[in-house]
């Protein structure tokens, strides 16, 4: 049946004026005044103030933020201006034992951010020695959709920032570290709006008797580099985008619980259905993750002992080379192919050893037994899903 009320935007949207499309335009995308954060929580308390109060309620909340490339609201602009973020402690990782993958990614922030798109730096022209500019003109769009007195405001801010750091001239490591400063305070401020707007709406709820008979579901679709292994974007199976954040609160469920189970968003539909006493899709392959929650956070008998997961869009946007995996949470094995060129190389990391998984222990006969044993079930995941590597 599909959703009773709906506004999507094109794409991943935009975070000033974006467009949306409802059930009230009848399909057709509208440009509407403000920040996105704002406007898809306007959205969402609507529903809430608008829905049959008589039945219970689904609500998916996804926000554009902190997609690329990290617009701040105007009231967030100065925001942590002064805090100088320590640098991640791979920052500067060399990928000695990694293979082609790691050498070969476009998600570096010394190489592959933009200037302009990426870190608001409109002041780029040609020959001023900066180079990977291709989304430049993508970005001036975006300040175009403002209104004169939005732009006003953002380039009062940045303009000033911007001419003071090409006043400095800076190369090398002095400016890879004024990129990772200008990312990283970006994308906290756009993490921020989120946050407030995230505490808006849990207000709403708890100001209208909402919270008692409500479960909330925190999370988001992958994690992300913040500049571990000196890189942005996601697509890799190594940690920092693995990982993925998921709180939960519910009536009966005490606070504060942490659970070691090996969960993953395939588990979220399934959940979503347990709860509503619906039945689950004979094709769908996650687990309801009730059971957890019931237990405190235990770990029930007969859970999974290992995930698998399955990067394929390559050629694409980064240059990830396509790979799958599995992970029982201390062991992990990657296996890079590329179709094209018949091309294939394994990794081997010990997570308790190396949690920044730096070393590749692959060829390392102490860990053959972890290995073989990993290898094994990766073949079994590619069998049940009837997966082909080339």
């Amino acid at each position: 049946k599909g959703f009773d009320d709906y506004h999507i935007v094109p794409g991943q949207g935009d975070y000033y004026d974006p467009r949306f499309r409802s059930k009230e335009t009848n399909g057709k995308y509208i440009v509407e005044k403000g920040y996105a954060t704002n406007l898809i929580t306007d959205y969402a308390i609507q529903f809430l103030e608008q829905r049959d109060k008589s039945k219970p309620f689904a609500l998916f909340v996804h926000h554009k933020a902190p997609h690329r490339n990290w617009m701040p609201p105007l009231d967030m602009l100065d925001l942590y201006e002064d805090v100088e973020f320590p640098l991640p402690e791979t920052f500067r990782d060399d990928y000695s034992t990694r293979g082609r993958a790691a050498h070969e990614q476009q998600m570096s922030i010394e190489k592959d951010m933009e200037m302009c798109y990426d870190l608001k730096v409109t002041q780029i022209k040609p020959g001023m020695g900066y180079t990977h500019e291709r989304n430049g003109d993508g970005f001036r769009h975006q300040l175009s959709r403002m209104s004169p007195e939005q732009r006003e405001k953002w380039e009062s801010v940045y303009n000033p920032r911007n001419e003071a750091m090409l006043a400095q001239h800076l190369t090398g490591d002095a400016l890879l570290q004024w990129k990772y400063q200008r990312y990283i305070r970006d994308y906290m401020r756009v993490i921020h709006s989120i946050d407030e707007q995230v505490g808006r709406l849990l207000d709403y709820l708890e100001a209208n008797d909402l919270m008692d008979n409500t479960m909330v579901v925190y999370t988001s679709d992958q994690g992300f580099y913040m500049g571990e292994h000196g890189w942005f974007d996601k697509r890799f199976m190594y940690e920092e985008s693995f990982r993925t954040p998921l709180l939960v609160c519910a009536p009966g469920m005490k606070g504060g619980q942490k659970s070691d189970a090996l969960v993953q968003n395939i588990d979220f539909a399934p959940t979503f259905l347990d709860i509503a006493d619906a039945e689950k899709p004979q094709q769908m392959v996650g687990t309801s993750l009730l059971p957890i929650m019931s237990k405190g956070g235990k770990t029930p008998k007969n859970w999974r002992k290992y995930l698998y997961y399955h990067y394929y869009d390559c050629p694409a946007e980064h240059n990830v080379m396509r790979h799958d995996g599995v992970s029982d949470g201390r062991y992990k094995l990657l296996h890079f192919y590329d179709p094209k060129n018949s091309y294939s190389y394994d990794e081997l990391y010990d997570l308790k050893k190396d949690p920044n998984e730096l070393q590749n222990v692959v060829e390392d006969k102490k860990y053959a037994k972890h290995l073989a044993r990993l290898q094994k079930q990766l073949d079994t995941f590619r069998q049940e899903q009837k997966v082909d590597e080339w």
